[in-house]
């Protein structure tokens, strides 16, 4: 293993261990969370798998840097745990996943943070957890953790994966994530151009095997879910309404309110991907028209005159979605454009910012009419008053035909997975 990368690896820890000490008992800030939530983690997470009374079930260990990875997983989880008895171990190394999942994860026996990739935190984690394999999701290359999971004979695989030209394995310091990416046992990759350069690379177990997301989003359009607020405020679906969802900067918002000033007969849901105080008071701001916290309202408000409600809390998005008309996805002017495919399996048009160069769906679904670049609040503007009535049915058309073409994948991967697992057997 890399000394360099060892060295480098455990001053950070030693620098966390000594940052964690001086900070207050209580935190918010993401940083500060990441911190703390790894204070004496192997010992916690060796004394809860100690405590578990399912020992004989074989562990499924999942690994999501954050929670819109996560969303991958999730349907893999779901058909593992519908066809057999397993435990599943899922960790985060962000605290935007661990923060939303400690508490309420159906289907899910264990979530962690990822411990730090030093030798003694590696060895320590994966002789509590020990899984019989190990599930990582689009663009995870631990060096530590993959060669000893690879040394114990652990199957891995990597979902969803994104080889692009530019990947660090290509570059001169490549050295020792392209020894870390040849421990992966198989690769589901989302298109051929990662197949590609993943064989140039010498790996030869890689599969386009399609993402997980569209099934994933697939069910969740599919579930018996209505928002009695959403309901009061769409008049029955009626209204005409466009959904912000995951705006994540001020070029976002910037966009957002300037287009929205430009159509006052629209009405709007502002979903940022922070809700702290600070945060929605900024969007708040933002708006020339009135304006209401999702939080505060209730099936009976009275929104006479509100042409903006702003979602004040997290995990609704995915479901607020069918009452749109049309939407903007935020992060499109940072390399972590958020899920474009969480609006399209509704069957309305999306619009993005320019940074789709780390996803393919934006481009798909740009080629099909589906979606479209937006830069400046002129463009966003011109996009909506091009959804007319007959290019709205059009775009239902061809999203519905895009995402049937795209549903399946979860059952291919886990189909690999499950036999590992019988093969431990």
């Amino acid at each position: 293993m890399n000394i360099k990368y060892n060295i480098a690896v455990n001053t950070i820890n030693a620098a966390l261990k000594i940052y964690a000490h001086c900070l207050p008992a209580t935190v918010s800030r993401k940083f500060p969370e990441f911190v703390k939530g790894r204070v004496g983690l192997v010992r916690r997470i060796t004394a809860e798998m100690n405590e578990s009374t399912s020992d004989d079930a074989p562990v499924v260990w999942f690994h999501a840097s954050s929670l819109g990875e996560f969303a991958i997983a999730r349907p893999l989880i779901n058909r593992l745990k519908a066809s057999g008895n397993v435990r599943i171990v899922q960790t985060f190394f962000s605290p935007s996943g661990y923060r939303v999942m400690k508490d309420r994860h159906p289907g899910i026996d264990h979530v962690f943070y990822l411990p730090l990739d030093t030798l003694a935190n590696v060895r320590g984690f994966l002789e509590a957890v020990n899984p019989k394999a190990a599930v990582f999701l689009v663009s995870e290359y631990w060096p530590n953790m993959l060669q000893e999971l690879k040394f114990r004979s652990v199957p891995t695989f990597l979902v969803s994966a994104l080889i692009r030209n530019n990947a660090p394995f290509f570059r001169w310091y490549g050295k020792i994530f392209r020894k870390a990416l040849l421990t992966y046992r198989k690769f589901f990759v989302l298109d051929r151009n990662s197949l590609i350069n993943l064989r140039s690379l010498g790996c030869d177990n890689v599969e386009i095997s399609g993402d997980p997301l569209f099934d994933n989003a697939a069910l969740i359009a599919s579930a018996d879910w209505t928002d009695p607020v959403m309901e009061n405020f769409s008049e029955g679906r009626t209204a005409r309404l466009f959904m912000a969802g995951s705006l994540s900067d001020k070029n976002d918002l910037r966009l957002v309110a300037e287009a929205l000033r430009r159509h006052p007969a629209l009405k709007a849901v502002i979903v940022p991907h922070d809700v702290t105080a600070k945060a929605i008071a900024e969007i708040e701001n933002a708006f020339d028209s009135p304006t209401a916290r999702y939080s505060q309202l209730t099936a009976e408000s009275d929104l006479t005159g509100i042409r903006v409600v702003i979602v004040d809390c997290v995990g609704k998005l995915a479901y607020m979605y069918r009452y749109a008309s049309m939407a903007y996805v935020g992060g499109g002017f940072t390399p972590l454009l958020h899920s474009v495919i969480e609006a399209t399996v509704y069957g309305i048009p999306v619009s993005f910012g320019p940074r789709i160069e780390r996803k393919i769906t934006p481009a798909q679904l740009i080629e099909r009419g589906i979606g479209a670049i937006v830069e400046t609040p002129d463009a966003l503007s011109q996009w909506i008053t091009s959804l007319t009535p007959d290019r709205l049915d059009q775009i239902r058309e061809n999203a519905i035909d895009y995402v049937n073409e795209n549903v399946g994948a979860t059952a291919r991967i886990v189909e690999s997975i499950e036999k590992c697992l019988w093969e431990k057997k």
